[in-house]
């Protein structure tokens, strides 16, 4: 387990631009916390970093999941808040992302017992201006 303190957003930012370097295919990432925390944004920063700054990155709240092309990687941005069926998981095609992309799930409680055991959690609460964020 390993904490970061942020002071504002840029260095949440920076914080997700150093992680995204780390990440190679297949991998989960979970990100947890409260709404308006900065899930989407850690998720849009790593987007980011991997496709090119100017990579648009919507919200997936509504449809579920957006891909996107990193060279020869391949990343799934989930957002599972409205799904209230485990069920619907496979649907949208979670199960094979895990196995084949770098895979960043929103809201991921309710795919508790589909993510692999080496998926990084990101735990993340407001912290002053900042973020505290916990990597396990």
């Amino acid at each position: 387990m390993k904490t970061y303190i942020t002071k504002d957003i840029n260095e949440t930012r920076e914080f997700a631009r150093e992680f995204a370097q780390t990440l190679n295919a297949p991998i989960c990432v979970a990100l947890h916390g409260d709404l308006g925390v900065g899930k989407s944004e850690i998720a849009r920063t790593i987007i980011q970093t991997l496709c090119g700054e100017n990579t648009v990155v919507p919200s997936p709240t509504f449809t579920l999941v957006q891909t996107y092309n990193a060279g020869d990687k391949k990343i799934s941005h989930f957002d599972l808040y409205r799904i209230t069926d485990a069920a619907e998981l496979v649907e949208i095609g979670l199960e094979h992302s895990i196995q084949n992309d770098i895979t960043l799930i929103e809201w991921p409680d309710i795919a508790a017992d589909m993510l692999p055991e080496n998926t990084i959690h990101i735990d993340i609460c407001e912290y002053g201006a900042g973020r505290k964020i916990i990597l396990r």
